[in-house]
């Protein structure tokens, strides 16, 4: 397989809007976290940078280390990048494929593995010859089993929109269905690192232009409003329990989930006082969230919205998907004008110990909030 070198990485800046406005509850403490649990050197992070303009990095040519995969694994990675890349697909579907492999082979080429293996299932993908997917030496080729899988996955209506577990789910028919989500958020930061940033590009388009308000990005992420701008923000030291970020603007504004995943919280959020008051307007010193939803995502990663003017459109269990409405900006609870105060938490806790700042990592998945980028 011949491929193109990198070409230079193209540098993005942004300037970072600020206006302190707004009020909303909460005593959170801060919380120093690598989201990705790693280090990162100055030669990644500039590989890392810009929204895929430089291209997937040659499979041959010397590549990162990413997380706890070996130089193998990476370059199995690559290769299925830039088979994507090859077949003009969009970079959602080079993170899709890598962290279908990461679940089906840790990116590891499988042969037989005797009384071990899954029926003859064999290669990156655990592609079984006996079911159509090639001979065993075709499916142990890492460029021909990229190439059936994404040729699978194009058959997919709509794949493009669909969450990565589901895509992945509907290409394979593994019997662990959900097994997949766990591996997108280093899906895609592998993608990042061997594609100079293609996960923070619009996750439909070849363009590779980053994601702008409303456009989801390849990473899978996308703002929860159109057209806000940053107020206050987390934990700043004139309000240090402040846990999350106040997007301002304007009132009935649809709020999207972040990303996809599964609603785990709908409530009317108590106030100081425990009047569950959230239809009507709140005020300064109220206290709570008023209308509220919380969702679990992929990686062990929470979002939380606050103030809706009205109850959510969403239902406790339900599946949603990135930029779906989950009900409208509103001033309920803690509030002293229209808004909605966002909130990441990682490692599954929703707690104070969770929080983490949400300007800081919606820029790490290429949805940067307001254009703070």
């Amino acid at each position: 397989m011949s491929l193109p070198r990198p070409r230079p990485v193209v540098a993005l800046v942004a300037v970072v809007a600020t206006l302190a406005l707004l009020c909303c509850g909460g005593s959170l403490t801060a919380l120093v976290y690598s989201f990705y649990g790693q280090k990162q050197n100055d030669n990644q992070l500039n590989l890392s940078g810009g929204c895929g303009q430089g291209g997937p990095i040659n499979p041959d040519a010397k590549l990162p280390s990413i997380h706890d995969y070996g130089p193998a694994q990476i370059r199995n990675a690559a290769i299925i990048i830039n088979v994507g890349a090859k077949l003009k697909l969009p970079p959602r579907a080079w993170v899709i494929a890598v962290a279908t492999a990461m679940q089906e082979s840790g990116l590891t080429n499988l042969g037989d593995l005797g009384k071990n293996n899954d029926h003859d299932s064999l290669g990156l993908f655990q592609q079984r010859p006996s079911t159509g997917w090639g001979s065993p030496a075709q499916v142990k080729d890492p460029v021909y089993a990229s190439t059936k899988f994404y040729q699978k996955l194009k058959t997919i209506s709509g794949w493009q929109n669909l969450p990565l577990t589901e895509a992945a789910q509907k290409v394979q028919v593994s019997a662990y269905p959900d097994a997949y989500a766990k591996h997108e958020p280093v899906a895609t930061q592998i993608v990042n690192m061997l594609a100079h940033g293609a996960a923070n590009a619009v996750g439909n388009s070849l363009a590779m232009v980053c994601a702008q308000a409303g456009q989801i990005a390849a990473s899978g992420w996308t703002v929860p409003v159109k057209g806000a701008t940053v107020g206050d923000r987390f934990q700043t030291p004139q309000r240090p329990t402040h846990n999350g970020v106040d997007l301002i603007v304007d009132r009935y504004t649809p709020i999207m989930a972040a990303s996809s995943g599964v609603v785990s919280r709908v409530k009317c959020d108590p106030d100081f006082r425990g009047r569950f008051s959230c239809n009507q307007d709140g005020y300064v010193g109220k206290g709570g969230c008023g209308w509220m939803v919380e969702i679990q995502h992929a990686g062990n990663v929470m979002t939380r919205y606050c103030h809706m003017v009205r109850p959510p459109e969403v239902k406790v269990g339900q599946v949603v998907k990135a930029g779906q409405v989950l009900g409208q900006v509103g001033m309920s609870g803690n509030a002293s004008g229209p808004h909605l105060h966002f909130e990441v938490h990682l490692n599954n806790d929703r707690s104070s110990a969770g929080a983490t700042d949400p300007v800081a990592f919606m820029k790490k998945q290429g949805a940067p909030l307001g254009g703070a980028g």
